[in-house]
């Protein structure tokens, strides 16, 4: 995800009225990535992709089965979403 959709990525998310409206806008925005509402306390210690004012947005890879967090953008195939911390 290069830096310019994840700064439009974020203001979808933080616009938004909940997480999981957040999270629909993100979809339709961004099809080809999967999305995941998370809670913030479950992402404790994991690297931020972006934070905003409601939101927080961490990478999520696969290798076709499992997920992780990772702060590599270049493997970022979908995107976790919690409201902010």
């Amino acid at each position: 995800m290069d830096p310019s959709a994840l700064t439009e990525a974020l203001a979808i998310a933080d616009g938004a009225a909940s997480v999981s409206d957040a999270a629909a806008a993100l979809r339709a925005r961004f099809a080809s990535l999967r999305v995941v509402v998370v809670d913030a306390f479950d992402m404790r210690g994991e690297p931020l992709a972006a934070q905003g004012s409601r939101r927080q947005l961490h990478y999520g890879a696969s290798d076709g089965h499992c997920w992780t967090v990772t702060a590599d953008a270049a493997q970022a195939a979908g995107l976790f979403i919690a409201d902010r911390a």
